[in-house]
């Protein structure tokens, strides 16, 4: 790949362009990424300013440096692309130098508060099935493939979303599903991407120290179908809607394509039927218009996975996939890594983590536990620091109405104090726990170990919070902490 920063400026009103006309084989945010010839992006954050780094980033062979400033110092041979708008440049060249590689493959988005990262999923393993090269970025990993590579955002930002779809590209993937978040939509980090199918999951609260109220993240998330209705070098569009979310009439108003609906409640083109839940699995009939009904047994259970299910179905229709492919792929789809997974070490009672983190997620898990629970739930959790406060005592309320023992702890506390979170918590929890026992342990190791060490035969233990992340974020440092590895632990010890 490689364009010339002349090229470049042309597309951008009002830039400018001091130094010599490099030639740019790459555009990067980050100057630990800077190879020979690239583009160094440098953009003043709250806490880090870019352009300290530019000598690194000439070391390591940046021929240019991007940025919104009238004059800056730059190492002789560097030259400077001055812009007015930072945002507005990356927006506009960075699709443009990687020649808008999502053009060539068919681009699923996905969004809402709970569901992405099993939809996502599921929708993968449908098209896979249906013979598709398959790319995936998403909240646990990015695929191409088989391949996996890390990822530290839901959605990367757009100089390294860009950079993913061009190998993708190369790679001859056919189709990649993204997750979409609210905080990508609202920052343009998928600028150039021309959506084929948009998929809304659900909407409660979450990320409002962010977007403030509800209305404003609900029209952040409508973006996509914004996105998924603009004219451009693409056909064949669909939106993909839940019958059952009020927040779907908010999506449905920026649509302006065909949509497939889906639900349980309410009337849609796509539906589920004689739902049977149990621990292990379900049992559901898909119904789509006057389709012979399909009856399935799938792996993963809940209530909200049967709306995941008809999402990832409702994709695949629109992707054109035959019933006989989405029906097999469902049947053995194998779950997703830290949601509603089971950990199994001999004991006689259950142990699930979750990454649920939101007061409708816990409510979802926690039901969905009850239900297939003989004996007593405890449930294990705790709030992120740094982020929404005002869902932390309604987490605690729903844990406390929902389980039988609550026990709170930390879950990636950030720079916040954790026993003050907890507090925070607890304010949710007071009002309804009545006689039923809770606990507050900071350390999360502790509080696994104990929920375990109290649990007998037929209840279940619910680890909420933290589901597929092998790390805890301390105040001062990042630190290895999974789950599921110290309930297996807690398990051995008993």
């Amino acid at each position: 790949m490689m364009k010339r920063l002349s090229e470049l400026a042309a597309l951008l009103k009002n830039a400018r362009v001091s130094g010599d006309d490099a030639e740019i084989t790459s555009i990067e945010r980050d100057s630990r990424r800077v190879q020979e010839g690239a583009l160094f992006v440098c953009i003043s954050g709250a806490h880090v300013d870019a352009h300290s780094f530019i000598p690194n980033a000439a070391r390591a062979g940046a021929r240019a440096i991007l940025t919104e400033r009238e004059t800056v110092d730059v190492p002789d041979g560097i030259t400077v692309l001055h812009v007015a708008d930072l945002q507005e440049a990356l927006d506009v060249i960075v699709p443009y130098f990687y020649d808008y590689p999502a053009r060539s493959m068919r681009i699923i988005g996905i969004t809402g508060t709970n569901g992405k990262t099993t939809t996502s999923y599921l929708v993968r393993a449908i098209l896979r099935h249906a013979g598709r090269r398959v790319g995936l970025i998403g909240t646990i990993q990015v695929m191409m493939e088989d391949e996996v590579f890390p990822t530290a955002n839901t959605t990367p930002d757009v100089t390294v979303l860009q950079q993913l779809l061009a190998q993708m590209r190369a790679r001859g993937m056919d189709a990649v599903v993204m997750e979409v978040s609210s905080h990508a939509l609202d920052q343009g980090r998928v600028a150039g991407i021309e959506f084929d199918t948009a998929v809304f999951t659900n909407l409660t609260q979450d990320h409002l120290d962010y977007h403030g109220t509800m209305e404003n993240y609900a029209r952040a998330k409508a973006r996509l179908f914004d996105l998924v209705s603009a004219h451009g070098t693409k056909t064949g569009k669909t939106a993909v809607l839940n019958a059952d979310d009020a927040a779907s009439e908010t999506m449905r108003a920026h649509t302006h394509c065909p949509i497939i609906s889906y639900g349980v409640e309410n009337t849609a083109d796509l539906a589920a039927r004689d739902v049977h839940l149990a621990q292990d699995g379900m049992e559901l009939t898909l119904v789509h218009g006057a389709a012979e009904p399909v009856k399935l047994h799938i792996g993963i259970t809940g209530l909200f996975n049967v709306y995941n299910v008809l999402a990832a179905t409702g994709a695949a229709y629109a992707e054109k996939v035959p019933a006989a492919d989405i029906a097999a792929a469902l049947r053995t789809f194998p779950g997703v890594p830290g949601r509603f997974e089971l950990v199994r070490a001999g004991q006689d009672f259950s142990v699930i983590v979750d990454y649920a983190h939101t007061p409708d997620g816990v409510e979802n898990v926690l039901r969905t536990a009850r239900a297939v629970t003989s004996g007593r739930i405890i449930a294990v959790f705790g709030c992120g620091g740094d982020r929404d406060r005002t869902k932390r005592p309604l987490m605690g309320r729903m844990a406390a109405e929902l389980a039988d023992i609550a026990i709170l702890t930390s879950d990636n506390p950030r720079t916040e104090d954790p026993a003050a979170i907890l507090d925070e918590v607890e304010t949710g929890v007071l009002p309804v726990i009545g006689a039923k026992p809770y606990e507050k342990l900071v350390d999360r190791r502790t509080a696994i170990f104990h929920a375990v060490g109290t649990a007998q035969a037929g209840d279940t233990v619910v680890i909420l919070g933290k589901g597929h992340e092998n790390y805890q974020i301390l105040k001062d440092k990042t630190i290895h902490f999974d789950d599921r590895e110290t309930a297996r632990e807690a398990i051995r010890g008993l």
